[in-house]
């Protein structure tokens, strides 16, 4: 017998707009204070990063969701999807409050290239997590080899177009290295 998928899709909502009132009560904007709200913004080095629906870092949320999906069928292959959803998307909000954290926000400026960086809209945060969950959902329809191509594609992709993705990301916020910072700054 099939568990019924509402209360799991009620809970992903309720995590989301929880996320998005957190968020607010932090003090993020709603959306980019340029009083504008665009489906794309490709502009690294903007104010307006992180402030619209997608970026450069939303290949990254997505394979946020990649990798997700492996740990969780590797660690709770019996849970059934959506419950493992769940577990992934309340990591993911989990990241997403603590990425807006002042404290995230300085490191994120001291250790990398993002000088500019003032955290992300309450838009881009939710639209982050609609990301991990099309990562998620990806990775449970193809096949492993077609899933680890794809989050290669991002990560190199990504690389070589903005000098950034989230391997780099998280090795310059857990370890900086100045070669590393030299190249993301064209040096």
């Amino acid at each position: 017998m099939q568990a019924r998928p509402w209360p799991w899709i009620i809970a992903l909502a309720a995590i989301v707009a929880a996320t998005a009132g957190i968020l607010l009560a932090m003090g993020r904007v709603p959306i980019c204070t340029c009083g504008t709200v665009k489906l794309w913004h490709g502009v690294v080095v903007s104010s307006e990063n992180s402030q619209h629906i997608t970026d450069w870092y939303t290949p990254s949320h997505i394979v946020h969701g990649i990798l997700f999906y492996g740990a969780t069928h590797l660690l709770m292959r019996r849970a059934g999807l959506l419950p493992r959803l769940v577990l992934s998307t309340i990591v993911e909000a989990a990241w997403e409050i603590a990425e807006n954290t002042e404290t995230v926000i300085q490191r994120y400026r001291e250790a990398t290239i993002a000088l500019d960086y003032f955290g992300d809209s309450v838009i881009n945060s939710v639209s982050d997590i609609g990301a991990m969950w099309l990562g998620f959902l990806v990775a449970s329809r193809l096949p492993v080899p077609a899933t680890i191509a794809l989050a290669l594609a991002f990560e190199i992709g990504v690389a070589l177009v903005i000098r950034d993705n989230l391997t780099l990301n998280v090795l310059m916020l857990l370890w900086p290295l100045e070669s590393v910072k030299a190249w993301q700054a064209g040096a």
